[in-house]
Order: structure tokens, then C-alpha cells, then sequence
């Protein structure tokens, strides 16, 4: 069965062909299509020990046949089952619940910041060092074939190596261990079954739960030599690249949160692109979001100023196109609303007496360098 018929029917299962397949996929009733069926329980029974076997490979579809998609990308299902975390690993509060205790409402202009001490700031080190070891270890996995759920294992797989908790796995009930975000996706991506092509770019966005603390980074890298060698996703990528580096030299004590979008935005128009503005930068350290706000365009009006021993998050997301969302019906993955291909980076900053400390700053041997801006056909 190719994708094609499958994007039109959307069928999970065609049953195993014996007796007792005879429930009919709902979707198909719907639409009116025969020969979508399911087995029933009594199948499952009799051939438990190799049912999986009776199946073959499941079928992929897409979840929302009806969804209007501003690009060209699909989500490919069916998802992996959530990953296991040990209980030797120390979880985060919301990991049974989905549900994070925040100490204080995000948009509250009367909570005062957090200040880390010593003890906190080490630990912040710490997991920001091995956030950005899983980062590093999941670029490296990137190529034309691999799907984003294998990078989703590669990252649960490595988290637990290091005594960590994949941080997104059940955050909002978001369902996987990491945020892989191709082309179009702004952020927020959830890791499926869908090959990584030759041209395409990823955003993965890793962060882990260590000793009581989140680290958090992202980077967005190019997949296969097609990428690479395309003007539009060099100018998208390297500019949200550009964007963060310029605004973490703004970064000290004094330095105004309103402050970062006007250098990110002047920066991004200066290369035809838009700065998205429905997510912002965000403080971290036993929370994984809270104050302060760091939004990434200009003219906002963020409140408040960095002091010593703050640690907050700066990750621009940048659009070839508009800079406005839309939604995907998982109510997580957020897409350019042109379809245009959309770049992020992201690092964990904890501000020091006379300036900034990036704890998630790449190794002299993580993948995923800078790019050249292409030159122009007829260009000395």
C-alpha cells in the first residue's frame, strides 16, 4: 500500500486475515471505505505470543486527513508507545500527572525572579553539560532515512545513560522524549515514523532533568548535502544561529528582557527573514518554564532586567515567510502559517557578576557547524 492511499483512507490495521478480524477500522465506516477491519480480543488471545507477526509492519497514516497543512509535511503515525524511565532515575513532578506544580503563574509581573546560589548554579552546570552531550549524541544519528523516532530513542536512550530524565516525556502530556521539528515547524515537533529526506532541516530541542534541574538547549541541523547547499534554508538556519550568538553578547547584569528582541529582530529583517513571536525564551532551573519572559522580537514588553546568578533561556525562532503560527489538531506542533521553513537555537545562560556563562555551549567536536552563506551566481 503506498502513502498516497494511504493519506486518503487513513485505515490503523487490515487485521491479521484469520478469524475473528472482523471489527471494521471506525474511520473507514465514516468515509464509507471497506475492507478496514481490526481483530478482535479473542485474536489477540489466541495469538498472543506472535499476533505481531500475523500483522507484519503496522500501517502508517496520517491522524488528521481533514487538517488544512500550510506546507508539505505530514505527521506519520502510527507513534511509538511512551518510553520507560527506571525508578532508580529521579523524576520531575509532573511526570506521572502531566500536570507541572509551577511555584508561580508565567505572565504574574509580581513574582520576583529566582536567584540561584552557589550549590544551584553548580547543578545547572552540571545538567546543561549533559543536555548538551544527548544533543550532540542525536545530531551525530542525523541522515536521509532515519525517522525522528529513532532520534526520540536515541535521546530517551541517552538521558537514562546519564541518570537523567528526558524533561518533555509527559510535560502538557506531551507524549515523546524530545522536540524534533522539520521545515515548516516552528517548534514543538513530535518525533514519528517519517523518514528524514535529503534537504530537509531539523530542530531538536533536548532537555534534561538531573540532580533537581533542567538544562535546556536546541540546535537545527541540515540533513543530507541538498540542505546545506540550498540558499533559502542556509540564510533561515545560519541567521537564527547569528540571531542567538548576538543576543547572548547583550547579556549581564542590568541588561532589560525587552532587550534581546530588538537586536534578534533587526538582525533577521536584515536578512529578509521574521522572527516568530508566539514563544519566547523563559527562566529554568528546578522549573523547566517559568519567569522571567524573554521574548525574541522588538518592542516588546518584557519586565524586568538579568542580575547575577539568574538562569534563563534565549532561542529565537526565525521564518523565511511570516512570522505567524498555526497549530497542528495534536494541539503541539506549531507550523509556519505560509508553509515556509522556520530555524531555532536555543542555549541555557546563568549571568555572572560581569556578563554571561553559556552552560549549554558547543564542544570543539559537536556536529552541526556553521554554514557559509551561498554566494550569488555572477558574484566576485
Amino acid at each position: 500500500m503506498t502513502f498516497e492511499s494511504i493519506a486518503k483512507h487513513q485505515c490503523m490495521g487490515v487485521g491479521c486475515g484469520k478469524e475473528g478480524s472482523t471489527l471494521q477500522c471506525p474511520t473507514c465506516l465514516k468515509l464509507g471505505i471497506k475492507g478496514g477491519f481490526f481483530c478482535s480480543q479473542d485474536c489477540f488471545k489466541r495469538n498472543w505470543s506472535n499476533h505481531k507477526a500475523l500483522h507484519g509492519t503496522p500501517t502508517l497514516y496520517n491522524p488528521f486527513p481533514t487538517f488544512t497543512f500550510t506546507g508539505s509535511l505530514r505527521p506519520v503515525y502510527p507513534l511509538s508507545e511512551r518510553r520507560a524511565v527506571p525508578k532508580s532515575i529521579n523524576p520531575p513532578d509532573y511526570w506521572q500527572t502531566g500536570i507541572p506544580r509551577n511555584p508561580a503563574p508565567l505572565f504574574d509581573r509580581r513574582v520576583k525572579f529566582t536567584i540561584l546560589d552557589q550549590a544551584g548554579q553548580d547543578a545547572m552546570r552540571k545538567v546543561c553539560r549533559l543536555a548538551r552531550e544527548v544533543l550532540d549524541i542525536a545530531a551525530a544519528a542525523i541522515r536521509p532515512g532515519v525517522t525522528t523516532d529513532y532520534i526520540d530513542e536515541i535521546v530517551h536512550k541517552a538521558c537514562l545513560e546519564r541518570d537523567s530524565y528526558p524533561s518533555p516525556l509527559n510535560y502538557n502530556h506531551f507524549p515523546k522524549s524530545v522536540c524534533t521539528s522539520l521545515n515548516e515547524v516552528i517548534c514543538h515537533g513530535i518525533p514519528d515514523q517519517r523518514p528524514l529526506r535529503d534537504g530537509d532541516i531539523l530542530n531538536i530541542d533536548v532537555t534534561l532533568y538531573h540532580g533537581g534541574y533542567h538544562g535546556d538547549l536546541n540546535e537545527t541541523y541540515y540533513v543530507g548535502p541538498s540542505a546545506s547547499a540550498d540558499p533559502d534554508s542556509v540564510r533561515v538556519v545560519e541567521t537564527a544561529r547569528e540571531c542567538l550568538d548576538k543576543a547572548i553578547e547583550l547579556v549581564k547584569p542590568g541588561t532589560l528582557f525587552r532587550a534581546y528582541g530588538d537586536v534578534i529582530e533587526a538582525h533577521a529583517k536584515s536578512r529578509d527573514c521574521s522572527v516568530i513571536r508566539s514563544f519566547c525564551g523563559h527562566g529554568i532551573h528546578e522549573v523547566f518554564h517559568c519567569l522571567p519572559n524573554v521574548p525574541h522580537y522588538a518592542n516588546n514588553k518584557a519586565v524586568g532586567a538579568a542580575k547575577e546568578g539568574m538562569c534563563f533561556t534565549i532561542e529565537p525562532m526565525v521564518a523565511l515567510g511570516s512570522w505567524r503560527e498555526r497549530i497542528w489538531p495534536d494541539n503541539w506542533t506549531a507550523v509556519t502559517v505560509d508553509g515556509g521553513r522556520s530555524a531555532q537555537f536555543e542555549h541555557t545562560l546563568l549571568v555572572t557578576k560581569d556578563g554571561v556563562e553559556v552552560l549549554t555551549a558547543r564542544l570543539p567536536d559537536s556536529p552541526g557547524i556553521a554554514v557559509p552563506f551561498p554566494v550569488p551566481s555572477g558574484s566576485v
